[in-house]
């Protein structure tokens, strides 16, 4: 999964419902900037957390879907070396 997006939308989507209720109680243009760089900066660093544990997750589940292939091959490789005995 590209996981490489999430923190930029996070932020992304942060600032525009931080500018848009900005716009709304039309805050001053100093306390604004301040409070829309907390936002972006906090929502950052809680978007690389959140890429963090997505690809830990996924990462794990490929794992899991590898080692089970590699055990169903090597069924059929048995169930296939038993057969070519049997016919012999």
């Amino acid at each position: 999964m590209k996981t490489k997006q999430i923190p930029v939308l996070i932020t992304l989507v942060a600032g525009l419902t931080t500018c848009i209720i900005g716009i709304m109680m039309q805050m001053e243009t100093n306390r604004f900037m301040k409070t829309l760089v907390v936002v972006l900066i906090s929502f950052y660093i809680l978007g690389c957390i959140a890429k963090l544990v997505l690809d830990k997750n996924f990462k794990e589940e490929t794992e899991e879907a590898t080692e089970e292939a590699l055990e169903e091959a090597d069924a059929e490789e048995s169930e296939e070396a038993e057969d070519s005995i049997e016919e012999e």
